[in-house]
């Protein structure tokens, strides 16, 4: 899985493999999501199944961030795994996710990798939501002047 080359196989087997062969090649990721979230190849093939695996299995692995979001989301590959959370498991079952940003929604908004994540950020609850959206809101006028920030202001 953090094989240059190695990590397309894996890929390919989450694209293209039967339900078993995806359940299990999902079980070997226990206990790995953060080493593998924060390396090159590893993030990619974390995407990929958390694309395609069974909802299940992707609450239990996604539990493994728990505690490491900040870490993640500030991190060149870990990003990508936090962006692709957002998208693809429910709101209810990544809720510590949307927890961590409360009180930083401004500072990630200006950071080169938290702000693809804050714009990736959607809610089926409006009450979380809005809560990310009063942060922006309050930093409005800086965040528009900021490099990064002017992403999130326009989405």
């Amino acid at each position: 899985m953090t094989d240059v080359f190695g990590n397309y196989v894996i890929q390919k087997f989450f694209e293209h493999g039967s339900p078993q062969q995806r359940k299990e090649l999902a079980d070997k990721l226990v206990g790995q999501m953060l080493p593998l979230s924060l390396q090159m190849y590893g993030c990619r093939v974390i995407q990929k199944a958390l694309e395609v695996i069974e909802l299940d299995q992707k609450t239990q692995l996604v539990l493994e961030l728990d505690g490491h979001v900040m870490r993640c989301v500030r991190d060149q590959n870990g990003n990508h795994v936090i962006k692709n959370c957002i998208e693809c498991v429910t709101t209810e079952k990544i809720q510590f996710i949307i927890s961590a940003f409360r009180g930083h929604v401004a500072m990630l908004s200006t950071h080169p990798y938290g702000c693809r994540v804050i714009q990736s950020e959607h809610c089926s609850n409006q009450l979380q939501c809005q809560c990310i959206v009063d942060e922006i809101l309050e930093s409005a006028c800086a965040l528009a002047q900021d490099q990064y920030g002017n992403y999130v202001t326009q989405d």
